[in-house]
């Protein structure tokens, strides 16, 4: 079962932006909070970003504070990161998923690498 898919990525320079997008077609998705996540080789996948199911509420790691941006637009079931200012360290695979509650399914995730 496809719950989340997960798009936007790629290659991009050091300092270059990007924007990913989630779409998921549960109809419960505006009452969640949501949460962009990245998992790099050997390493524990962490939460980069978080945000209320109406938006009012916003989480940053402090790594990628004042460098992304999360947002979500209900209607359309579907949550952004723009990422600015990147870093090769942002070099990772993106997903989305619920934050503070048993997750969904996971996606496939995104791919985002920052190199020269």
């Amino acid at each position: 079962q496809v719950q989340l898919v997960e798009s936007g990525g790629g290659l991009v320079q050091p300092g270059g932006s990007l924007r990913l997008s989630c779409v998921t077609s549960r109809s419960a998705f505006y009452i969640n909070t949501m949460g962009w996540y990245r998992l790099a080789p050997g390493k524990q996948r962490e939460l980069v970003a978080g945000i209320t199911g109406v938006g009012g509420g916003t989480y940053y790691a402090d790594s990628v504070k004042g460098r992304f941006t999360i947002s979500r637009e209900n209607a359309r079931r579907t949550l952004f990161l723009q990422m600015n200012s990147l870093k090769p360290d942002d070099t990772a695979v993106y997903y989305c998923n619920t934050v503070g509650r048993p997750s969904w399914y996971w996606g496939q995730g995104t791919q985002v690498t920052v190199s020269s």
